[in-house]
């Protein structure tokens, strides 16, 4: 075999391989079957975190940031990146493309849409401001969004009504609506006749609370609004259907709680809005429906594409079922147990339809960063404090690694500085 055909194949066969989910070396052999059982049988999850390599000084309860990568998906990465070092620009003028094509149309099929209408990204922040600032803004046109929403997109759009003209109407999603009516109404209530386009958090990202969005864009879509969803952290987190919640477009980063590599996201645009966003960068060669031609992104790095791939086998081996009812289960593991405690207030709904593994506590007599601050010098847990927009407290992200032993730790340190005065 000539070496130019064995290199083109080798760069075809790191990614084909893969994509049919794999139990190799170092890979955890866990059981197929998921019961109700599950979120309590310490003995799986202890599993999952002898696969994942922690730092002693202190219990991780932030997860929502950045997700620590797994060692069966970390030794993938290592691998790429020794494939597409030895490949060279071979690998990159070759194959680089059909393989990024192939594991955002694994992703698609992941998420309930078409291959033809998802395209990979470096982040949710990326993906969500390319709609964003790419969106045919005329004069007048509104957008309307929360406080609670991620400071970066609300950034950009105050960037595009300083560009365009736009202008953009703020709302305040409460921590503990009534129902899911409340929610919709709020959105429904700013709309006019100038609005375009309604921004709204999946998850909201220092509360963790999920909103109606199926509700939210059939509303919309009945008065000729679109709507762009922020999922940073949803894929990975709980199940997810694109399709099934009728939204526009949807945003995420890959790198929380599907576990990729640092650098990971993707974008969703339905098929007949696709010719209306304009490109981040120039692409040549597209039709105006293609997807691709928003996805020009220059030379970059292609081993964290391909290990995109290794994050899904490990998160089937797993499965969405059973690691959603565990996140969930940990949230109130911890919260239940300080809910109702004097001094300690719950920013999160209690209803578990609600949220889900992220919650957020603060304290009544101290601020947030007194609160972050106390837990990581006096009890050595690591969270991030949250105070503004209604939200004044530590966002709580355990992960798959996380044990009870560690919460239970947590609980004992909430309640201990909530009895101070």
């Amino acid at each position: 075999m000539q070496k130019r055909t064995f290199l083109k194949r080798l760069g075809q066969v790191v990614l084909a391989s893969p994509l049919l989910p794999q139990m190799g070396h170092g890979q955890p052999q866990f059981p197929k079957n998921k019961t109700a059982l599950d979120e309590i049988n310490e003995d799986f999850w202890l599993k999952i975190r002898g696969d994942y390599d922690l730092k002693p000084d202190y219990i991780n309860l932030e997860s929502g940031y950045y997700n620590i990568i797994p060692r069966p998906t970390r030794e993938k990465l290592m691998k790429h990146m020794e494939m597409v070092n030895r490949e060279g620009s071979y690998y990159m003028r070759t194959v680089q493309w059909d393989n990024k094509k192939a594991v955002a149309g694994r992703l698609a099929q992941m998420v309930g849409c078409s291959k033809e209408e998802l395209i990979i990204t470096r982040n949710a922040t990326e993906s969500l401001d390319m709609v964003i600032t790419g969106y045919p803004w005329q004069k007048g046109d509104e957008a309307i969004m929360a406080e609670q929403d991620y400071g970066s997109m609300l950034d950009q759009f105050k960037l595009a009504a300083k560009r365009y003209g736009m202008v953009n109407k703020m709302l305040s999603v409460p921590n503990h609506p009534k129902n899911d009516e409340e929610i919709v109404q709020l959105y429904r209530e700013q709309i006019t006749a100038n609005t375009k386009l309604i921004f709204v958090s999946h998850m909201i990202n220092i509360t963790g609370h999920i909103l109606p969005i199926r509700k939210i864009c059939d509303m919309a879509h009945k008065k000729g609004v679109e709507v762009l969803v922020d999922g940073a952290h949803c894929i990975g987190h709980f199940d997810v259907n694109i399709e099934e919640l009728n939204c526009d477009y949807y945003g995420t980063s890959l790198h929380k709680w599907l576990a990729t590599p640092l650098g990971a996201g993707f974008l969703y645009v339905s098929k007949k809005n696709i010719p209306k966003i304009w490109p981040l960068l120039a692409e040549h060669n597209r039709k105006p429906d293609d997807i691709g031609r928003l996805n020009h992104t220059g030379t970059h790095p292609v081993h964290t594409d391909l290990t995109i791939n290794d994050a899904i086998d490990y998160h089937e081996t797993i499965g969405m079922e059973r690691k959603e009812e565990r996140l969930r289960f940990l949230q109130h593991y911890w919260s239940d147990a300080v809910r109702g405690t004097k001094n300690i207030i719950l920013n999160t709904p209690e209803d578990p339809k609600r949220s889900c593994g992220i919650a957020n506590v603060g304290m009544a007599h101290i601020t947030p960063k007194q609160l972050a601050d106390t837990l990581m010098e006096e009890f050595k847990i690591f969270t991030v404090a949250v105070d503004g927009a209604n939200v004044h407290g530590c966002r709580i992200s355990p992960n798959v690694f996380t044990t009870t032993e560690e919460l239970d730790q947590f609980i004992k340190a909430l309640k201990t500085i909530a009895a101070r005065t």
